[in-house]
């Protein structure tokens, strides 16, 4: 849970920078979609905070925050392979965020050394 709050909050963060393309309506709309999202998935209501994170990216397809949050959330489901593509997405908007790296890298760690442990 700590992970999912620093990782939440710090990709959070990232909003300002990454919005280019949406309207200024649908960042807005976005932003609240991510926060909304942040408050369910720290109570355990992780469908609904994928729903939310979904809508954010459409409303808003630069927002690499959003993808980060939604990435976690894929993972936490076990939707590996949608996280990783919303992992890819959200490093390919925002390369510089050490917080997406951060958890990216994570990311890929467990998943090898659960690959690797299968194919044994």
């Amino acid at each position: 849970m700590n992970r999912l709050k620093k990782s939440l909050t710090l990709a959070f963060a990232a909003v300002a920078v990454s919005a280019t393309v949406a309207s200024a309506a649908d960042r807005k709309e976005a932003r609240s979609q991510v926060e909304f999202g942040i408050k369910v998935a720290e109570q355990g209501l992780w469908k609904e905070a994928v729903y939310r994170w979904e809508r954010a990216v459409a409303l808003d397809p630069e927002y690499a925050a959003a993808f980060n949050n939604l990435a976690i959330a894929y993972e936490t489901a076990g939707l590996f392979d949608k996280a990783k593509k919303a992992y890819e997405r959200a490093i390919e908007l925002d390369p510089k965020n050490m917080y997406i790296r951060q958890n990216f890298d994570l990311f890929k760690e467990i998943n090898d050394r659960a690959n690797r442990q299968l194919s044994r």
